[in-house]
């Protein structure tokens, strides 16, 4: 098994068992993603071992190239001079280190296949963990869309109840009842504070308007033939015995005068 492959079996084991007890969509999408980035910070570390164990290879690919040329000069040399059996054990040698280099180059271009694979699968995972990221601002854009969509919801069908309206009729009623209290409380105060001037004022102008109502009354008296005109209420209402008293006064006054003539 590889090491994406164990990755990608870890990470669906972790978020099956993320969903299955997830309560917060948004909270389960933001540990996928933080496990998403752990193990893609432990792939990079893997592929940088792969990558080192390439160069590695290749190093002593080239190591053994390097000799195997070295001991060919020294073949090379030794013909030079004559010297064939010392030719012969440096081809020897130039051989052993040839065919190593090329185990270790065959070796090498192995494992360079499997690293560039590795890179490949890497910049994958982290693509598709910035395409997660993504879509969970969306997904958790459209969670909280929905949540605040079953709020009004609720708080609409909460409305749509008698009990709130009568709640907000009760409310309106203690409401005037405070007002009208406000104004009752105001009128007393203004009728028995403040100023004392302004309140003996309000008083002559009452007695004003029963005096205007008086005259008034007289006024209708004397339209509807019941005194004379100009005439007053209260010589009128002297009483009978008063009237005759005069008349008899007035009789003896007139037989005094006979008498004396």
């Amino acid at each position: 098994m590889g090491i994406f492959d164990r990755l990608s079996q870890l990470l669906r084991s972790n978020i099956n068992d993320l969903i299955s007890r997830a309560e917060d969509p948004e909270k389960m999408l933001t540990q996928i993603l933080a496990d998403m980035r752990s193990q893609l910070a432990k792939a990079k570390q893997q592929v940088a071992s792969a990558i080192a164990d390439e160069k590695r290879l290749r190093d002593q690919a080239d190591a053994e190239y390097k000799q195997a040329e070295d001991w060919e000069r020294r073949a090379m040399l030794a013909v030079q001079e004559n010297r064939d059996d010392l030719a012969k054990q440096a081809l020897v040698r130039q051989g052993e280190h040839a065919a190593n280099a090329q185990q270790l180059e065959q070796t090498w271009e192995a494992h360079r296949l499997e690293t560039e694979k590795l890179k490949n699968s890497l910049r994958d995972l982290n693509d598709k963990i910035e395409e997660a990221k993504r879509k969970k601002n969306l997904l958790v854009a459209r969670q909280r869309r929905a949540q605040a969509q079953k709020r009004i919801a609720e708080t609409m069908s909460s409305l749509s109840e008698k009990s709130a309206f009568e709640a907000f009729s009760r409310m309106e009623e203690r409401i005037e009842t405070n007002e009208r209290q406000l104004k009752a409380a105001t009128e007393i105060d203004e009728e028995f504070s403040g100023d004392t001037l302004q309140r003996e004022f309000k008083q002559l102008e009452r007695g004003s308007n029963a005096v205007g109502v008086d005259q008034r009354l007289l006024a209708l008296k004397q339209k509807m033939g019941m005194l004379p005109a100009g005439g007053s209420a209260p010589a009128k209402q002297l009483g009978a015995g008063d009237d005759e008293t005069v008349s008899a006064e007035i009789e003896d006054a007139t037989d005094d005068e006979k008498h004396a003539h």
